[in-house]
């Protein structure tokens, strides 16, 4: 398959965040071979690159000046032996796509990362989680291309140094992996995680007992519309930090002075605290701001109210971390990639 490199393309349409900027140099790839020869060609061996999949994770700040490289490669399959299933899935497909055509053939351990928005691809970069699952909870391994060597290299979950929203693909090997493909273990035998969140007030309103992964993934569908905008609506990446970790010896500090703090368990004496409530109790939640600001449901969520520019929403972004800092004692660090 032969290469098709664009000039001056605007990205608009490419990031969910809909920040109006070009890249000087795009293409789309298809299949691995378009890899290969595309790093043996001499004329952009040189130049910055920057790999871009379903964009639900990145804010440009400003035109991209080398090559952005968008991954579409396509495909799922999966194969089962008893109550086991191994699904592959090309990293350009669309995450929640991956998500229903489990669920509709009940292989279970996803459901309750319904309606993430992004690729298959960046599901391993980020370790995507929602309500209580992560990615490698379930994750076998991934097929990724050596930009270095233009090899093809398979990382286990082993190799992958996943952490919270974190992974070698994110740090250490940030720039030199393209992830082609992803393949997770997953069951016929489903083992139902309803702990975290609303889930369990969900089903009781809906006065389901047994609730199966279809249940849950309409369930977890719902609360995640419910809190957070549609990008095709108001450009948005979802939740722009992260939940900032801290021991549990700095939470009896915090528990001090604000009894209602919101936390998680997560284990080793750390514990998770929503930085959404963090936000919201410095007074951000469906604050505007020009023309970016929080969202009214989910002040974790920053939006573009239309025509805003990358660095606008940025340094929004900054005066969050500074209040949140001076009230809380607590650093938020940002979950979206800055261009």
């Amino acid at each position: 398959m032969s290469l098709v490199i664009q000039e001056n393309v605007p990205l608009k349409e490419y990031n969910t965040f809909g920040i109006d900027i070009s890249a000087r140099y795009f293409i789309q790839i298809e299949s691995k071979d378009q890899l290969v020869k595309l790093f043996s060609d001499e004329k952009f061996i040189a130049i910055p690159k920057l790999i871009l999949g379903g964009g639900s994770n990145i804010l440009f700040t400003k035109d991209y000046e080398g090559l952005v490289i968008f991954i579409n490669i396509k495909g799922i399959t999966h194969e089962q032996s008893g109550d086991l299933v191994q699904v592959h899935a090309g990293a350009g497909e669309v995450w929640n796509d991956l998500v229903q055509y489990c669920v509709v053939r009940d292989f279970a351990g996803i459901e309750n990362l319904s309606l993430i928005p992004g690729t298959v691809g960046a599901a391993p970069v980020q370790n995507i989680g929602a309500y209580g699952v992560e990615l490698k909870d379930v994750f076998e391994s991934c097929l990724a291309f050596d930009t270095y060597d233009r090899s093809f290299r398979t990382f286990k979950r082993s190799d992958c140094k996943f952490g919270y929203r974190d992974s070698l693909f994110k740090s250490g090997g940030k720039g030199r992996y393209i992830i082609t493909s992803v393949s997770l273990n997953l069951s016929k035998t489903p083992a139902i995680n309803t702990t975290y969140g609303a889930i369990e007030q969900e089903l009781a309103d809906q006065q389901i007992h047994n609730p199966s992964i279809k249940d849950i993934s309409d369930i977890v569908s719902k609360i995640r519309v419910s809190k957070l905008p549609d990008p095709s609506t108001i450009g948005n990446s979802g939740s722009f930090f992260k939940n900032p970790v801290v021991g549990i010896d700095f939470l009896g500090q915090l528990q001090s002075n604000f009894l209602d703090i919101i936390y998680y368990p997560i284990g080793n004496n750390e514990i998770k605290l929503a930085a959404g409530w963090l936000i919201e109790q410095c007074g951000w939640k469906g604050l505007k701001e020009g023309n970016t600001g929080t969202w009214k449901n989910q002040s974790l969520v920053l939006v573009n109210h239309g025509n805003a520019r990358g660095s606008e929403v940025y340094d929004f972004s900054e005066k969050i971390i500074k209040s949140v800092y001076t009230k809380f004692g607590v650093r938020l660090e940002r979950e979206v990639n800055i261009i």
